[in-house]
């Protein structure tokens, strides 16, 4: 699946990934392929990501650009203070704060 987080200043992460667990305003939950298409508001707290194989692209979040994680991180873990999701085709964008 496709992820891109995306905050009002820049793209925070764009990726593969096999899993995204999301802090939902009535509570946790987990999106995995081909999860049924959503919208949802999100509260504050935390976006648990369990990357693909393959997929570990991330925004520099200095330069703002692209590039290849070399570190053996599959999980990454992203603060928000709340936001929107939406899942569709297999691809996530989360607008979040």
């Amino acid at each position: 699946m496709q992820l891109d987080i995306i905050t009002p200043e820049k793209k925070v992460y764009s990726g593969e990934v096999d899993m995204v667990n999301l802090p939902g305003s009535d509570g946790s939950f987990g999106i995995l392929k081909d999860h049924a298409p959503i919208v949802s508001t999100l509260k504050a707290g935390h976006i648990k990501v369990l990357q693909a194989e393959g997929g570990k692209n991330h925004m520099n979040s200095e330069s703002g650009e692209l590039v290849r994680d070399m570190s053996n991180d599959k999980e990454l873990t992203f603060e928000i203070k709340g936001g929107v999701v939406e899942v569709n085709n297999n691809k996530i964008i989360v607008l979040a704060e």
